[in-house]
């Protein structure tokens, strides 16, 4: 089932999103689609408990896959931070 872009962008700048509309903001025509990219890697799943998906996450992922982004998230830059400061160990 192709789906339709959705009319009320109040759906489209939701942070936790269905799955419907997370397939539409990501351009995929078919959920089924979406779940390609997120086996893939491509797009991260359902936020943990939910079944929503974070919009920040999919902007993220996307700009990763995209090369967009170059340095690492602010989670790795604390696992490093630790790690130097534990000397390396």
């Amino acid at each position: 089932m192709t789906l339709k872009h959705a009319n009320d962008n109040r759906r489209a700048s939701a942070r936790g999103m269905t799955k419907e509309d997370a397939a539409i903001y990501c351009g995929c025509a078919t959920t089924a689609a979406l779940d390609v990219w997120i086996r893939k890697g491509i797009v991260p799943g359902a936020i943990p408990g939910t079944n929503r998906w974070d919009r920040k996450a999919i902007d993220l992922a996307l700009d990763r896959v995209s090369n967009i982004v170059e340095s690492a998230p602010a989670g790795s830059l604390l696992a490093e931070w630790k790690l130097k400061k534990s000397g390396g160990r």
